[in-house]
């Protein structure tokens, strides 16, 4: 009985095993494989940042009254998007439980974690960071005016028309999160949302990019860094 048990429980760990393995290796082929990118011309006038965790990535952008203007959405979540003070707006997308109620990894749970895998509703998190960062020590990509329209107006776009402002507790008293357009899952991930809004401005990514890795690959792939 322990042994068909034993034998039962190392399959079970085996299949999970292998449909991690797979997952990792197509997030890998997706990065790779060139997805459509709108025809917008590329160019050197703004530069932005691109934060790479873990788990997600973030976008770092400029905040020029361009910028300001695209975000004002972020102002249902409490964020000061007229600050002068402000330098930078960090921008993500992501599930909806897992993003608000996991500021540190101390606080992951089995729900929010359940719930982003299978499938939950999304957000976008935008904070504020001072102008004196070391900006120039992160991985960053060149894009002309126009890039940058588009990236700013698929940002807006993600953003529920009412942009409904949602609560979260233990994130930095900067940050703030709305309602976002989009089912968030395991193949549907803040990192494909990213691919998405970087081929919507015109930059060449991946066709699939659920993790960092695969970001990184396709910009690789691309020669853009």
């Amino acid at each position: 009985m322990i042994r068909r048990f034993g034998k039962g429980l190392g399959r079970l760990f085996g299949a999970a095993f292998f449909v991690v393995a797979l997952y990792l290796l197509g997030a890998a082929v997706g990065g790779l494989i060139p997805g459509r990118s709108a025809d917008v011309p590329a160019g050197d006038d703004v530069e932005i940042a691109l934060l790479y965790g873990p788990i997600h990535v973030d976008f770092l952008l400029p905040a020029t009254a361009q910028t300001r203007e695209a975000l004002q959405f972020a102002r249902t979540g409490g964020v000061q998007v007229e600050d002068a003070g402000v330098g930078y707006f960090i921008v993500g997308w992501g599930a909806r439980d897992f993003y608000t109620t996991t500021p540190q990894w101390a606080d992951l749970s089995a729900r929010a974690t359940l719930r982003a895998i299978t499938g939950d509703a999304s957000v976008l998190r935008v904070d504020v960071v001072q102008p004196n960062i070391a900006f120039d020590q992160l991985p960053r990509l060149s894009l002309s005016a126009d890039q940058y329209a588009a990236l700013l107006a698929e940002i807006a776009a993600t953003a529920t028309p009412d942009a409904i402002g949602v609560e979260a507790e233990g994130h930095r008293a900067t940050s703030g999160f709305v309602e976002a357009r989009g089912r968030f899952h395991i193949l549907r991930t803040c990192n494909t949302w990213v691919g998405r809004v970087l081929r919507g401005a015109g930059v060449p990514m991946g066709a699939w990019t659920p993790t960092p890795y695969a970001v990184r690959l396709s910009l690789w792939r691309a020669g853009v860094r």
